[in-house]
């Protein structure tokens, strides 16, 4: 089903738009047909908490919450109430604060779906390995008994009026014939979303997409994708299912999440953005504010290179980077994907690949009115210090100093 039949995208600000690329550069992004409408469902308070020696205690999950839900995202999975005392409250307290779909996640247990029935949660996500070997040495049951807790309790929460997701886990190592009979034994049960999850990280971006076409196949309810980074491949497994008729995918801040984690959240929803023309509805320009939380609060860090939110995904050091962006940043960076839209700022960063461009522009930026030997000599010694240690701005003033560089006048300067 198309994403669009669901209903309309949550209401966010829109300020923001002025903020997207006004027109797209020739080459791979002449094309931008491939998706139409998407919709984001946040899994970072469930199954990004379960990043192993990650926990987020009540008020992390209040805050993060909370910010996913002044950003638009779609569905918040907020937890498993039947885990705790206190992630039932967690649970029933986002549910109840938030104005955007919550969901809480339940096992084909009777008491997993009560739990978080009573968490007041708008949609609950019930699940069942398909897969035999996780049907014989996980779950320990047969496949036509896990097809038969699957519909009643797709049914159980249909009675209840509650929206329904089910997922066949490990949907990708399932056969393929057992996986099209769970799909439409639950989606004639009721299910309102069938997810499709890559649990163990193995599906590549082809084969997904043509398993997402057979599961369309035989469904009239609305896909949803949730995909792991074992082999790198989460985000672009995601954006194949959205390419091959999902509605939802299932991300993470971060990605963080079990193993190696799940699609970014930060990577799908620019991908969506800048590279497909989506309009998400989410507020794009507090996604680096968003990624900092979960940081700090999952005490996982960051990496430097990380796509979108790394401190170095808009850092330039190569002085051909950096002159190239000095004078115009669509140089050597994506164009359809500015600092600006993520609420990051752009850092030419000095070092032993430092170019005279980017010495010039630092010293400007400090007050100084350096002649072209003075550049060309700082440059020198940028060079040569950033070798063996990082060059601070400190480090380029001293220089600049030592030199004799001459500071802007007040005239100049007003």
């Amino acid at each position: 089903m198309e994403a669009s039949s669901y209903g309309c995208l949550c209401p966010t600000t829109r300020a923001r738009r002025n903020l997207r690329r006004i027109e797209f550069f020739q080459g791979t992004l002449d094309s931008t047909s491939e998706i139409t409408d998407a919709r984001i469902f946040d899994t970072t308070l469930r199954d990004g908490e379960q990043s192993p020696r990650t926990s987020f205690n009540y008020e992390d999950k209040r805050e993060i919450a909370a910010l996913l839900d002044e950003m638009g995202t779609h569905v918040i999975e907020a937890g498993f109430p039947v885990n705790s005392d206190a992630e039932f409250e967690a649970v029933r307290d986002i549910a109840e604060s938030t104005r955007v779909t919550t969901c809480g996640l339940a096992r084909v247990v009777e008491k997993d779906i009560e739990a978080a029935l009573d968490s007041g949660v708008d949609m609950v996500h019930t699940f069942v390995s398909t897969s035999d070997v996780q049907l014989q040495d996980s779950m320990h049951a047969t496949r036509q008994e896990a097809l038969d807790t699957a519909v009643d309790c797709v049914e159980m929460i249909k009675d209840a009026g509650v929206e329904c997701m089910f997922s066949p886990m490990d949907a990708t190592r399932t056969d393929e014939d057992f996986l099209v009979e769970v799909i439409e034994a639950t989606s004639a049960a009721g299910a309102d979303w069938i997810n499709i999850p890559d649990t163990c990280g193995v599906a590549t971006p082809r084969r997904f997409y043509d398993l997402i076409e057979i599961v369309d196949d035989c469904t009239d309810a609305y896909i949803d994708v949730h995909t792991h980074d074992d082999f790198g491949l989460a985000s672009a497994n995601a954006i194949s299912g959205f390419e091959a008729g999902a509605s939802q995918a299932q991300v993470s801040v971060n990605g963080i999440g079990e193993r190696a984690g799940n699609a970014a959240y930060e990577e799908v929803v620019m991908a969506l953005e800048s590279l497909y023309d989506v309009d998400t509805g989410i507020d794009t320009t507090r996604i680096t504010e968003l990624s900092r939380i979960v940081e700090e609060k999952s005490d996982i860090g960051v990496p430097a290179n990380k796509p979108v939110v790394g401190r170095n995904a808009f850092s330039h050091e190569s002085g051909i980077h950096a002159a190239g962006v000095i004078e115009n940043s669509d140089t050597f960076e994506p164009g359809v994907m500015t600092p600006e839209m993520v609420g990051a700022t752009r850092e030419l960063v000095l070092g032993k690949h430092t170019g005279a461009h980017s010495v010039r522009e630092r010293l400007v930026d400090a007050g100084y009115d350096p002649t072209e030997a003075e550049v060309r000599e700082v440059t020198r010694r940028v060079k040569e210090y950033g070798a063996e240690e990082q060059v601070t701005m400190s480090v380029l003033e001293r220089f600049a100093e030592e030199i004799g560089v001459t500071e802007e006048s007040e005239e100049v300067r007003a």
